[in-house]
């Protein structure tokens, strides 16, 4: 199969009624917040003028919903395999209610890499794989754009299995927007010259193959 997807615009969804911005909501199925929409709304900008075939979200409500507004009257393809982590008997929780309540499993999260199962939930390894299906999917179908309106780690894996390229662990935010582009050699880059400075984008992430630069 020839691949001929040359662009693939990410955005994270807005913050929860859950707060996502501060808990660890994976598979938990929370809705956006008043704030996330509002913040989904202003993630719209930067997609102005933007040409893409099709639109993917997760089966969670925060994501497909946070789709609808960022392409509103668009058809958005759901995917299972696009969920957020599996964040276990860590669902709902702070990290500083983790660090309390699971002192030696916190100090493994942090040292440890790919081989890291949340306990009672999903292993790194096995969440990059799921979500490596759906990239496959959206490869197979065909387009040269898509955007995907998804969740954190579903952002930084698509963006690494797609491009090379990983972020800064604390990117994207909330409503943050992730553009990356295939130029006539096949190399990736990331960011945007938009319209206006308004819907520009700097570039973002650094290859994998640098020093210092291990998944997430």
């Amino acid at each position: 199969m020839t691949d001929r997807l040359k662009r693939i615009i990410l955005v994270r969804h807005g913050e929860t009624a859950g707060q996502s911005s501060i808990r660890y909501y994976g598979v938990t199925d929370v809705p956006l917040s008043d704030l996330g929409r509002e913040q989904v709304r202003e993630a719209k900008r930067h997609v102005i003028g933007e040409i893409y075939q099709a639109v993917w979200a997760s089966t969670l409500c925060r994501s497909w919903e946070s789709a609808q507004i960022v392409a509103p009257g668009e058809g958005v393809r759901l995917d299972a395999d696009l969920r957020e982590i599996d964040f276990g008997a860590w669902e709902g929780l702070t990290k500083e209610e983790i660090a309390a309540e699971d002192p030696a499993g916190y100090a493994d999260w942090q040292d440890a890499g790919l081989e890291f199962t949340f306990p009672g939930g999903e292993s790194r390894s096995d969440f990059r794989v799921r979500v490596g299906r759906a990239y496959e999917r959206i490869r197979k179908s065909g387009v040269e754009s898509v955007l995907v309106v998804v969740h954190k780690g579903v952002v930084r894996t698509l963006l690494e299995l797609a491009s090379g390229f990983t972020l800064p662990s604390e990117l994207p935010e909330l409503g943050g927007v992730v553009h990356a582009s295939r130029d006539s050699m096949g190399r990736w880059y990331t960011g945007r010259h938009g319209s206006d400075g308004s819907c520009s984008e700097d570039a973002l992430g650094v290859s994998l193959g640098a020093p210092g630069s291990e998944p997430q």
